[in-house]
């Protein structure tokens, strides 16, 4: 079975790999610059993408997406993660968005909101985090959605808010009926960021980067009309679900593309670097680093494969998410981490693309839910019933 990668798709995501590789990664200290520089470069990089047809490939035809099919995009994103950028060079950071509008969106929202995303012409923002309660636990959210009258009345504060400093709209996702059962409280309500009331108090730095895109947004009686209820009232959780799951998997896809670029770059500086009498390459203990980085990579590579295989055929695939989630992001911790260390002081530096995928790297173990829960996710289910595991025969 190729699951998926056709000779099709492979020579898509062979020019995908051309494209990151040859424009998006030798423009990356450009993009950095928060000012006009890296605005230009921005566009000037959309506009390439779209030219050669690797725009917005995952998002469906009929919202004006390339329509490439779950799986094969899978592979993709392999190649999009090799930079930070990638996502945004090629449009598919607001795929998750996207789908979620096509699938829960009022005609007037999708002709609003959805087909200026999908063009690019927009970016959107999602505000579920709250510093207040743990984040890990989405039904103890705090922020309110009040109706009165013909519209909600929304009272909340959100951090971690990725992306509203620069986003036209906020998916608030807010406690509307605080009365029914617990996974019905809540409703999403897209919420424009130039609302009255909507403030952002300031772009977290993270780790000592001052200039990343995590918000911190406080709420003060923002009105929006009625009809920006995103779904059915109560519904928030479900859609807040349907969201994450495929997205973690093209997380894990992502860092994966961000541990094979930690792994050549550690596989260069070891057959380049000279010490003791001979090349990096030539020492027992490097050559371990480079051995035990392709086992996981390759390793995660086939678990998060089979996990969205899994759920392409219509599969919950709970346990096979929760799996790559922990196991993904401790790899490419692992793998950028020998590499750092590969590299020397040098790996410390800004010289290197290392240090700032080592801060994401850190990131990952809390985003999309934190490891101890996907571990305690997949643990209750074994212990219930593993004989019936998804790998058991």
């Amino acid at each position: 079975m190729d699951n998926g990668l056709t000779d099709e798709v492979g020579e898509l995501r062979s020019r995908m790999r051309r494209f990151v590789d040859g424009e998006v990664i030798p423009r990356e200290s450009d993009l950095l610059d928060r000012g006009g520089g890296g605005r230009a470069a921005i566009d000037e990089l959309k506009a390439s993408a779209k030219a050669q047809g690797l725009w917005a490939l995952g998002h469906p035809r009929e919202i004006g997406g390339g329509g490439v099919p779950f799986m094969p995009f899978v592979y993709l994103n392999e190649v999009i993660g090799r930079s930070e950028f990638g996502q945004v060079a090629v449009g598919s950071v607001s795929m998750q968005d996207s789908i979620m509008l096509h699938l829960h969106a009022s005609q007037q929202q999708r002709e609003r909101w959805l087909q200026p995303l999908v063009a690019g012409d927009i970016y959107p923002s999602v505000g579920l985090t709250e510093p207040g309660v743990a984040g890990s636990d989405p039904t103890l959210m705090e922020t309110t959605g009040r109706l009165e009258g013909d519209e909600w009345v929304i009272n909340g504060h959100k951090w971690f808010t990725t992306g509203a400093n620069r986003a036209a709209f906020t998916t608030v996702f807010c406690k509307t009926d605080p009365e029914a059962p617990r996974h019905l409280q809540f409703s999403s309500i897209i919420v424009p960021t130039d609302s009255p009331g909507y403030e952002i108090v300031r772009v977290i730095p993270v780790m000592g980067d001052e200039h990343g895109s995590h918000c911190e947004v406080t709420l003060s009686d923002v009105r929006v009309p009625h009809d920006n209820l995103l779904g059915p009232r109560g519904h928030g959780f479900v859609i807040a679900q349907q969201r994450l799951g495929p997205g973690r998997i093209f997380h894990c896809m992502r860092w994966l593309g961000q541990a094979q670029r930690a792994f050549e770059l550690m596989c260069d500086r070891a057959n380049s670097r000279y010490a003791h009498g001979s090349r990096l390459a030539e020492k027992g203990e490097i050559q371990r680093y480079v051995a035990e980085s392709a086992a996981q990579i390759q390793a995660c590579r086939l678990m998060t494969l089979d996990a969205a295989r899994v759920m392409d055929c219509g599969g919950e695939a709970r346990v096979e998410i929760s799996l790559i989630k922990f196991y993904g992001a401790q790899m490419l911790h692992d793998v950028i981490d020998r590499a750092i260390q590969v590299h020397g002081a040098l790996g410390l530096t800004a010289d290197t693309p290392l240090e700032r995928m080592y801060r994401e790297a850190r990131g990952g173990r809390m985003y999309d839910g934190p490891d101890e829960v996907h571990r305690m996710v997949v643990a209750r289910r074994l212990l219930k019933d593993h004989r019936n595991a998804p790998w058991a025969f």
